[in-house]
This record gives structure tokens, C-alpha cells and sequence, in this order.
């Protein structure tokens, strides 16, 4: 080889370094796996439930304490309009409480919680989303202190008030709202438009002190948008809060017991996404 031909290799080796040295690498965000609560027909539905949210724990929160005769508050049952098997959340009047803790209002709800795994733990800097359908029975009858659906519940440190609520309430006329902080109500949409139709939610917030949040929820028969809300600057968890964490179910006061009767509510689908 020549003397030539070797200084050129050379400059030619250099260059390729250099260029390597210099150029940026992109790190692809992490996502966490899909996690998937589906119906898969009767039975074992508490047993599915918490595999799929709590693996070898309870994250189901019910009432069966106080009635007991009733059995689970939580079945799955066929639905025609979706034509799949869904979740239908039962809660009575009397005698359901809050797990016989609480007798002025009653919970039966799904939870993650700290004994989740870490991809269901929204943590400062991740982005999750949320997805799931859900149906009022028709004629739905809300409270007119609190009908919770769903939470977004911090962890330890201030972690008594959620963070974001959908709650129905009832008013001249019924309303369901959107909540952040137990105080702000982003959005409020008259309940006449969930009566006994099948809705898609879909939830997505980055977690942090100014945090982004977003929640649209369509009609599923024909995809019309029902409640709409998104910020791009908003609390999304407190200073002291380890982690957030979803519920779903129903929560509800027992204030105006005379306003309520025997109700239910369908679910389908849970969906659970983080970004990292």
C-alpha cells in the first residue's frame, strides 16, 4: 500500500469519528406494555380483575360485608349493543356502605393501588393513558353531593382529594362534571347525554407539579363528542404525593338517600398505557 493511499485511509478513519462523536442520539421513549381489563364472561370476574391490576392482591373495593346476601357487586354479563361481555357495577340504596367503614355514603370500585405493578403507578415525568367505555343505566339517578365514576387518586403526602373526578351530580338539570383538585369544575355537560348510551373515555396527563391533562368522552354509536377538556399547564400531582393512581366503579353519597335508588353502571375495556 502506499504512502498516499495510507494518509487518506487515516483521514478518512478520523472523519467517520468525528461525525460519530458528534452526531446526537435520540432515545426513543420507553413505553410501558398495554394493560388490557377485558370481560371474558361469567365468573372469577374479582379473580380476573385482580390479575390484571393487582396481581396477587385485592383491587377490588366493595360492600359485600354490609350485604353479604347479595354476592359480588361486580359480574360480568353480556351486552347487546357492544355485543361482548362487560363489567356491570351494582349498588343498592340499603344496605351497601363504604366496606363498613363508612355509612354515609358506598363504594364499590377497581383500583391500582401500591401493590400494582410499577406500569400501573403514575410516577412525576410519565405520561399515561387512560381508555374505557362505560354505560349509565337509563334513568340514572346521581346524588346531589357526590356520584363518583371515576378517580385519579394520589399516593401518601396529601392524598386525601383526588386529583381529577368524573362525577355525576344530580341539579335542574343533572350533570356530569369533570373535577380537578376537588375544587375546579373543568367541565360540566348535562347527564341527559349518558343516559343508557355507550361512551369511550379517553384520559391522558403527564404527571408533575405543571403537568398536562386531557379527557374527551364520545358516544360510542356514533362517535359525537359528549365532554371535552384539556390544559397544558395544570396540577397533576402534589409536592408530597409518591405516585397517582386510576378507580373506577361507583362512589357515591348516601346525604339524600331519598334521591337514589338500586343502580348500576357498565364498563368495558380498561386500558392502562405509561410513557416513561
Amino acid at each position: 500500500m502506499s504512502i498516499k493511499n495510507l494518509i487518506l485511509i487515516i483521514v478518512l478513519l478520523n472523519t467517520a469519528c468525528k461525525k460519530t462523536a458528534n452526531t446526537q442520539v435520540i432515545v426513543p421513549p420507553v413505553v410501558n406494555t398495554e394493560v388490557i381489563l377485558k370481560a371474558d364472561g361469567p365468573g372469577n370476574t374479582y379473580e380476573l380483575i385482580n390479575s390484571k391490576l393487582a396481581p396477587g392482591f385485592d383491587a377490588v373495593e366493595n360492600p359485600e360485608c354490609a350485604h353479604p346476601s347479595f354476592g359480588r357487586h361486580i359480574a360480568e354479563v353480556w351486552d347487546a349493543d357492544l355485543g361482548t361481555n362487560v363489567f356491570e357495577f351494582y349498588s343498592h340504596v340499603t344496605p351497601d356502605d363504604d366496606r363498613c367503614t363508612n355509612f354515609d355514603r358506598q363504594r364499590v370500585e377497581i383500583k391500582t393501588y401500591d401493590q400494582s405493578p410499577a406500569n400501573l403507578k403514575g410516577v412525576v415525568g410519565e405520561t399515561i393513558t387512560y381508555k374505557w367505555k362505560f354505560r349509565l343505566a337509563a334513568g340514572f339517578k346521581p346524588s346531589s353531593s357526590f356520584t363518583h365514576i371515576h378517580q385519579i387518586k394520589p399516593v401518601n403526602g396529601d392524598d386525601g382529594n383526588p386529583m381529577f373526578t368524573l362525577t355525576a351530580r344530580k341539579g335542574t338539570p343533572n350533570k356530569m362534571e369533570l373535577i380537578h383538585d376537588n375544587i375546579t369544575k373543568v367541565a360540566i355537560v348535562d347527564l341527559s347525554l349518558f343516559d343508557g348510551v355507550w361512551v369511550e373515555a379517553t384520559e391522558i396527563l403527564k404527571v408533575g407539579a405543571n403537568g398536562t391533562y386531557s379527557m374527551i368522552i364520545k358516544r360510542v354509536s356514533d362517535n359525537a363528542t359528549l365532554l371535552s377538556y384539556s390544559s397544558n399547564n395544570i396540577k397533576t400531582i402534589r409536592p408530597d404525593n409518591d405516585f397517582l393512581r386510576p378507580k373506577w366503579g361507583i362512589y357515591r353519597s348516601l346525604n339524600n338517600a331519598a334521591d337514589l335508588r338500586d343502580d348500576s353502571i357498565r364498563f368495558d375495556a380498561f386500558s392502562i398505557i405509561e410513557i416513561k
